[in-house]
C-alpha cells in the first residue's frame, strides 16, 4: 500500500453523479434536477471555495448545468457567490438541512459531558458517528486540546472500511444490510476494499468477541483509534470511537486499558436512550483470505 492510495481526512468525494443518474434515467418518479442539485452541494464536502469547473469535474455533472444549478442554489441561498474570484461557498441556509437531522438525536447531549469527561482523561477525541453508505458521519465529538493531525467535527465524513468506528458500525447490521454495505464498499472504491477488506472482517470479529476494535493508524497514521458499536435507532447504526495520537500510546494501552473504557462509555450513553435497538455485534464467520 503506498501514500497515493490514502484519501485526504477531510474530503470523501461523492460518486460520480452519471452513474447515480444514469441508474434512474427509467424511473419516472426521479427528480433528476433536484438529484444534480443535491449532488452539487454534496461537492463542497471538505468546505473551501469551487467554481463550476472544479464542481463540474467532482461531480461529473457537465459545466453548463453546473453553472445552471450553482446559480439557482446561490439564489436560494445555499450557495454564496465571490464574484471577484468566480467561486461558490456553501451559503448558511444549508445549516437549515443539518438540524432536522441533528434535533432527532437528542441522546448527543446526554452523551456529551461523558465523552468529554473521556476525551480529557486520554487526551485525545472522542467522537459519535452515523453509518452513511461507505462513510461514517460524525454527529457528536469532544476533544482535549492539542489532539494531533485529526480533528473531528459534526458533518465530517470518513470512510468506513479503513476506521474503527466505521467498522464498530458494521458490526451491527442484519446479515441484509451487512451484505449489501460490502457491496457498497466494493463499488465506491475498489481499491481501498481490497486493501482493507481483511482489516475491515479482522474489525467486525473483534466487535463480536469484545464490543469494540482496533485501529493503528489505517486511515491517519499518527492517530490509533479505537470503537464500540452503540445501538440501531430508527434503522440507522451508530458508533462511539476514541482517537488518540500514537507518541501518547503506550504498547497494548489501546486493546487493554481504553477499549474497555469505550465499551463502558458505550453502555452508559445506550442507557440513556429510550428503546434503542438491539446493539449485540453478529458473529463473523472464521477469516478467509479471498486474494
Amino acid at each position: 500500500m503506498t501514500d497515493t492510495t490514502r484519501i485526504r481526512p477531510t474530503f470523501m468525494p461523492s460518486p460520480s453523479a452519471q452513474p447515480i443518474l444514469a441508474e434512474s434515467a427509467s424511473d419516472g418518479a426521479f427528480a433528476t434536477t433536484l438529484a444534480k442539485g443535491l449532488v452539487v452541494l454534496e461537492a463542497f464536502e471538505g468546505g473551501g471555495l469551487l467554481g463550476n469547473m472544479e464542481i463540474s469535474v467532482r461531480t461529473g455533472i457537465p459545466r453548463p448545468t453546473v453553472a445552471r444549478l450553482t446559480h439557482t442554489l446561490a439564489e436560494l441561498g445555499y450557495l454564496n457567490y465571490d464574484a471577484r474570484i468566480a467561486k461558490y461557498a456553501v451559503g448558511a441556509r444549508a445549516l437549515r438541512m443539518l438540524h432536522p437531522l441533528l434535533a432527532g438525536m437528542p441522546f448527543r447531549q446526554l452523551a456529551r459531558p461523558l465523552m468529554q469527561d473521556l476525551a480529557y482523561s486520554v487526551r485525545g477525541t472522542v467522537s459519535i458517528g452515523l453509518l452513511d453508505g461507505p462513510s461514517m458521519v460524525y454527529v457528536e465529538t469532544a476533544r482535549s486540546g492539542d489532539v494531533g493531525p485529526h480533528t473531528p467535527d459534526i458533518g465530517m465524513p470518513i470512510p468506513v472500511v479503513r476506521t474503527a468506528m466505521g467498522r464498530a458500525a458494521a458490526s451491527i447490521l442484519p446479515e441484509a444490510e451487512a451484505a449489501r454495505l460490502e457491496r457498497q464498499l466494493e463499488a465506491a472504491d475498489g481499491a481501498m476494499w481490497a486493501s482493507y477488506r481483511d482489516l475491515f472482517h479482522d474489525g467486525l470479529r473483534q466487535c463480536a468477541e469484545r464490543q469494540f476494535c482496533t485501529c493503528f493508524g489505517e486511515y491517519l497514521p499518527a492517530i490509533h483509534a479505537i470503537a464500540a458499536p452503540l445501538f440501531r435507532l430508527r434503522d440507522r447504526a451508530f458508533a462511539i470511537n476514541c482517537g488518540i495520537p500514537a507518541f501518547r500510546l503506550q504498547p497494548g494501552q489501546l486493546e487493554n486499558e481504553i477499549g474497555p473504557r469505550v465499551r463502558a462509555l458505550a453502555e452508559s450513553i445506550r442507557a440513556l436512550v429510550v428503546h434503542p435497538e438491539p446493539a449485540a455485534p453478529r458473529e463473523r464467520p472464521a477469516k478467509t483470505n479471498t486474494r
